[in-house]
């Protein structure tokens, strides 16, 4: 996969949890980084949906996990789920002592009851 797929390695992640819950002090449960410019936002199963709305907004249609030990990407364009695909630059996933889910501190004592 290449820039006309929706992916650019060189670009690294915009930060270390969601951009715009992060902002407006906000939650989620995992997060997912677009392959195209780096933005990091939250998946569908968080509050907010922000990652999808990247989408939306931007039309980049490749995602890719952002938890440790997960590699694989999301299609939103197609719907299609790979496995694997090509090495984006560095940090892979948010740092191993930011829980899941995150932030520390913002997330609510009944977060489950929450989740689609």
């Amino acid at each position: 996969m290449t820039s006309d797929t929706g992916i650019d390695p060189s670009v690294p992640p915009s930060g270390t949890g969601c951009m715009e819950c992060n902002a407006d002090g906000g939650w989620w449960f995992h997060l997912r980084r677009c392959a195209q410019c780096g933005h990091i936002g939250c998946c569908d199963s968080s509050p907010a949906k922000h990652a999808s709305a990247h989408y939306e907004a931007t039309g980049h249609p490749v995602m890719q996990s952002f938890e440790p030990g997960e590699a694989w990407f999301w299609n939103f364009a197609t719907d299609e789920l790979y496995e694997s695909g090509p090495h984006l630059a560095g940090p892979e996933a948010h740092p191993l002592d930011q829980p899941t889910p995150g932030p520390a501190g913002r997330v609510p004592v009944d977060w489950a009851r929450t989740l689609d």
